[in-house]
């Protein structure tokens, strides 16, 4: 008997990564006006941010349905094997919902853990599951395990431009312009499984030093758990400048950590050239 561990495409893990670890990364559905694509699969980020940019309409994602959630179950089962399924948070969509009801019809070896967590905070708990079942846990201690985790995992992020919180209605045009006029960057966490600002940056190195700051004062990084940084867009300059500018904070260097490509779940409201870390305090 083996453990599987599935996931959804809001965690940021690409097919390939995916592959590399042995695990299932289900595609949630991202519509643009009469269009619907897979999200990772029939469209990539950079095509996403592609087309986010010429849309005049943001675009809808959907949650996974029961009956899809079903299948990935019922072919874990007549394996013999057992699986754990990570959904992003239920404060933002109904994808744990979906995966509950799905695990009713199932008396044992299926555990549906609400990470609580999106985007590359999502990402870095399906590792940590990952290296637990690669060291011979059984899905309830990993199940048990990811549910103490997630209140611990952190992402901080900060958006390079205002346009799409204010496309997505949460915040004015009024706000927006005036912020997009004194480059105000927002730095941003997950926060009890919803988006909360800490702090309105002005300019990119504010910004930057925000991000340290907010690091530094969640107790610095756990850099023996998993770490990842994120970006939107085509181009991961940004990001990779920010990975220079806060060597300080990763006691063996940035080299050996991901760089994830953020899709559609925060892109929608991020727009390119926003860049996340997420990360596990060292105390």
């Amino acid at each position: 008997m083996s453990v599987r561990i599935i996931t959804d495409s809001a965690s940021d893990i690409s097919q390939e990564q995916a592959d590399k670890w042995g695990i299932t990364v289900i595609p949630l559905k991202v519509r643009f006006g009469d269009r619907e694509f897979l999200d990772g699969v029939t469209l990539s980020p950079h095509e996403f941010y592609d087309m986010l940019e010429k849309a005049p309409e943001l675009p809808k994602t959907s949650q996974i349905p029961p009956y899809e959630y079903s299948r990935y179950f019922e072919d874990a089962v007549a394996a013999g094997d057992e699986a754990v399924l990570l959904t992003l948070s239920s404060e933002v969509s109904g994808c744990f919902q979906s995966a509950h009801i799905a695990s009713a019809d199932f008396d044992e070896g299926i555990y549906v853990v609400d990470t609580k967590q999106f985007c590359i905070s999502e990402y870095i708990l399906v590792e940590q599951a990952v290296r637990l079942r690669d060291a011979g846990m059984s899905a309830e201690q990993i199940a048990g395990q990811i549910n103490e985790l997630r209140e611990r995992a952190v992402v901080i992020a900060a958006f390079d431009t205002l346009e799409y919180l204010h496309k997505g209605g949460r915040l004015s045009k009024a706000a927006a312009v005036a912020g997009n006029m004194l480059s105000i960057k927002p730095v941003l966490t997950i926060s009890d499984g919803v988006v909360k600002i800490l702090e309105k940056a002005r300019g990119v190195k504010r910004a930057t030093k925000a991000m340290i700051s907010e690091v530094v004062k969640r107790g610095g990084i756990d850099i023996s758990m998993p770490v990842c940084f994120g970006y939107a867009g085509a181009k991961d300059d940004g990001v990779r400048r920010f990975i220079e500018d806060s060597r300080e904070l990763y006691i063996n260097g940035a080299d050996n950590i991901p760089i994830a490509d953020v899709g559609a779940t925060i892109g929608t409201y991020s727009g390119p050239g926003a860049i996340a870390l997420a990360f596990f305090p060292a105390v």
